[in-house]
């Protein structure tokens, strides 16, 4: 008996780790001081040394059960941005400039190409957030996690100067809401969507003119948009932004009030941005009620912002030089702190 009878191939492991260092390659900074293969990675403070008060922001989060769209596709080269996307969307909401990621990959049965393409996606995002891959863990885990199965997680750290940091607390009556177009459902919600729609090849394969002739797998896994550049365009325009909004897992009603200081309500125009045709047809296919939805998804808005009245169209027009979407979406009103969707 040998461990890999027992079902852990070290030598795939290897093997993963030489297939992956290309793409790894593609996402380092100057501050990076290790290579990939260390016992842990390492990150010069030179990138912040000259702020007066640098304040370290860290987000971690997984892609749940997405994943298992791309099990039934045997397609897995883009999970990795939505990973990347979960932890530094979350920074980019407290102002923070993220600096490096690591990622957590446990499966049933290391197979290196597979492994190797998980990596492929998350590189993709860490270029796209310009955050360095400094390090990660793949945890080969027989009986625990089905051969063809993996889970996906990652953690990532930022920096912002600490009174750049975007709070809330100085958000007023009057203040305008801008939200930031999404590319449909991102990561959260798909439990609910696994139990609308049929998660076999065949069901995910069949395309729909609703949903521009892509398929509905194609759809489902669209990566959750990198909003880091974004936000820093808009900082670097001159706008400041007093709050900021991941629309995430709880969709509308429980992330925008995260952002409001007591005695603030956002009341936000549905009908002032266009909504991916996925949450109509997932509301239709499911019977899933208005407020549901808006409690579950994101439904077409992925970063909500709140600034100045007299900023609001140049705040526009900074995120779609960025190359996202935004719009103005709504207002901040005196009142009991929460959402009124109008």
């Amino acid at each position: 008996m040998d461990y890999k009878k027992a079902g852990v191939d070290i030598e795939a492991g290897y093997k993963a780790v030489q297939l992956m260092k290309e793409h790894i390659a593609g996402t380092m900074r100057s501050e990076v001081l290790t290579g990939i293969g260390g016992f842990s990675g390492a990150f010069s403070m030179e990138a912040f040394k000259n702020m007066e008060e640098p304040v370290l922001v860290s987000g971690t989060d997984g892609v749940g059960t997405k994943l298992k769209v791309a099990f039934e596709l045997d397609k897995h080269d883009t999970v990795g941005i939505d990973c990347v996307a979960m932890c530094v969307n979350d920074i980019a909401c407290a102002g923070g400039e993220p600096l490096f990621f690591l990622d957590y990959i446990a499966c049933g049965k290391n197979v290196p190409e597979k492994i190797a393409a998980i990596v492929s996606g998350v590189a993709v995002g860490c270029k796209q957030a310009n955050a360095a891959l400094i390090g990660g863990e793949t945890a080969e885990m027989p009986g625990f996690y089905p051969e063809d199965e993996y889970d996906l997680a990652g953690f990532a750290v930022g920096v912002v100067e600490r009174s750049k940091m975007i709070t809330g607390k100085d958000i007023r009556k009057g203040d305008v809401l801008i939200g930031i177009a999404s590319a449909g459902i991102h990561s959260n919600g798909y439990s609910l969507v696994r139990k609308v729609f049929e998660m076999k090849k065949e069901s995910l394969e069949k395309t729909y003119e609703s949903l521009g002739g892509k398929s509905l797998g194609e759809t489902l896994l669209t990566p959750t948009i990198i909003y880091v550049k974004a936000l820093r365009t808009v900082k670097e325009g001159g706008v400041v932004i007093k709050g900021c909004s991941h629309i995430t897992g709880g969709g509308f009603y429980e992330n925008i009030p995260r952002m409001l200081p007591d005695g603030a309500c956002a009341r936000i125009k549905t009908d002032s941005y266009e909504i991916p045709p996925v949450f109509e047809m997932l509301a239709k296919d499911g019977d899933i009620a208005r407020e549901m939805m808006y409690n579950t998804y994101n439904m077409g808005i992925g970063m909500m912002l709140a600034v100045s009245p007299e900023d609001a169209d140049k705040t526009v027009s900074l995120i779609d030089q960025s190359g996202q979407k935004g719009f103005v979406v709504g207002e901040i009103t005196e009142g009991e702190k929460g959402i009124v969707l109008l």
